[in-house]
């Protein structure tokens, strides 16, 4: 008996369930970098100014926020982490929330070096 080579069954349909399991939605962000800085936009739609924290420790960039609809008895809530490969001049670190879309701009510290081991990709 030959598998049906049009419509797939739902048996088939269904062996891909373990992929599907760990799909996730698409970025809620863009970060690039421009003219010594980068620059991260977070869309956080549906959340106020006041309700969203943004931090940075060590190299590292949280984003989170938390809205209360006590109406509808909702919660929600956001939380990232962001890690940067370069040094940031962090007393220069900048955000800006405008309908629904958080800018952070983080000046990248002109005088420091990374450092790190290059690792030699094999073929």
């Amino acid at each position: 008996m030959a598998l049906p080579r049009n419509t797939p069954s739902s048996w088939i349909q269904g062996l891909d369930f373990p992929s599907r399991m760990f799909e996730t939605k698409s970025t809620d962000y863009e970060l690039y970098e421009e003219d010594d800085e980068f620059v991260l936009s977070v869309e956080m739609p549906g959340f106020n100014r006041e309700e969203i924290t943004v931090s940075w420790d060590e190299g590292v960039l949280n984003v989170a926020a938390e809205h209360e609809d006590d109406e509808r008895g909702h919660r929600k809530t956001y939380h990232r982490r962001f890690r940067f490969p370069k040094n940031i001049d962090d007393a220069e670190i900048m955000a800006q929330y405008r309908n629904g879309i958080l800018e952070v701009r983080l000046p990248v510290e002109t005088d420091a070096t990374v450092s790190g081991t290059e690792i030699e990709v094999a073929g």
